[in-house]
């Protein structure tokens, strides 16, 4: 791993940071790379497991991933047709970023649930009193 003095270098172009960023700062985009971290997924599968999203977004995000090389489309000649997607090796990368993502946000979580029964104990006390 990098020092922590890497970490914080200038951040131009290069910056590595900085280029994942790029790829992954988009909506959706990590919880597309999520979905597909296990296994092939068929458009509807995605569709259906990120609530909310709208059938044009997906598509943009999906032709995305593929221009950057980190997810193949393979479409079957079915009617309707039916496409698949899976990460290529180069997405597959990415799950380190999504398991640290997961991380943080397992510990963002206990803090929310930490000051809300916080929030609470008060509440209860203050009607105790």
């Amino acid at each position: 791993m990098d020092s922590p003095e890497r970490l914080h270098e200038s951040c131009d172009v290069q910056c590595p940071v900085r280029l994942t960023a790029e790829i992954i700062d988009q909506k959706w985009t990590t919880l597309i790379v999520r979905d597909l971290l296990s296994g092939k997924k068929r458009y509807f599968q995605l569709q259906k497991s990120l609530e909310g999203i709208s059938a044009k977004i997906l598509s943009e995000r999906l032709r995305y991933l593929e221009r950057q090389g980190l997810i193949t489309r393979t479409e079957f000649p079915t009617n309707p047709p039916t496409t698949e997607y899976e990460l290529t090796p180069k997405g597959g990368k990415l799950e380190v970023v999504i398991q640290a993502m997961r991380t943080f946000g397992l510990f963002l979580q206990e803090q929310v649930s930490r000051k809300n029964m916080s929030t609470d104990q008060t509440a209860e006390a203050q009607k105790s009193s």
